[in-house]
């Protein structure tokens, strides 16, 4: 089966194009105008949209007028997916975090597995051996705890975030430094503080990470991970699946 998925995040529109179960292309920031060309391109047998913006690019309507009667719209708490959830208040769940989990639990099925996405926020989700989501937690991620110091203060600078392999000392020695070295190093204590949480109570738990600071924090962690960039299509084409088979 050829399908389309199509992630609308709070920063940019994703798209994954499927072909018998395997990601074949992908593509990242696009505008409407693009997904109507990339629909009209692969042509596919069934398209899959899910959202965590208040207005996307592109709705679901119009996806639907693209292709009648071949587009499921994501919707937790309504839509079946191949885990039992227990998180309390399911309508209220991100679709992102939901399809993430859906796509870590398929790679390591029956296994405990902790799911890190690191993007606009950090969230931090757990799926255990018998197939249940458990909900986890979210955070500012990188770019929002810097925007937040220099928006909630008198003089702090906006600072960007070093490149990927630039050393972040653990004790600054300038503001943006000092700055630096709070964002980033106490990001990766929290995560590895979580994971060694987390790991005393599941001690064969595996870690995927994902989302679009995963690399940078890769590199960073003392914890053992699984980078897999492409989590969240994953899942939603794991949960597209599902659907049409049953």
């Amino acid at each position: 089966m050829r399908s389309l998925v199509l992630d609308i995040g709070n920063t940019a529109v994703k798209a994954g194009c499927f072909a018998d179960g395997l990601i074949r292309e992908t593509a990242t920031g696009l505008e409407a105008g693009q997904v109507r060309e990339l629909v009209q391109r692969w042509q596919p047998q069934r398209l899959i949209v899910a959202s965590v913006a208040g207005e996307a690019a592109l709705s679901v309507a119009e996806l639907r007028e693209l292709l009648p009667g071949r587009v499921l719209e994501f919707v937790p708490g309504t839509t079946n997916i191949p885990l039992k959830n227990v998180y309390a208040t399911p309508h209220t769940l991100g679709a992102d975090r939901l399809a993430a989990a859906v796509g870590a639990a398929s790679l390591r099925p029956g296994q405990d597995t902790l799911i890190i996405d690191a993007g606009t926020a950090l969230k931090i989700d757990l799926v255990t051996t018998d197939g249940t989501y458990h909900g986890g937690s979210i955070a500012p991620g990188l770019r929002m705890r810097l925007r937040a110091l220099h928006e909630f203060t008198g003089r702090l600078p906006l600072l960007e975030l070093p490149t990927g392999d630039a050393t972040v000392s653990l004790t600054g020695d300038s503001t943006r430094g000092a700055m630096l070295s709070g964002v980033v190093n106490g990001t990766v204590a929290e995560i590895d503080g979580f994971v060694a949480q987390y790991r005393r109570r599941w001690p064969a738990l595996g870690v995927v990470l994902t989302g679009g600071d995963a690399t940078f924090l890769a590199a960073r962690l003392v914890a053992r991970i699984f980078v897999v960039p492409e989590l969240v299509l994953l899942g939603l084409n794991r949960i597209l699946t599902y659907n049409v088979d049953e």
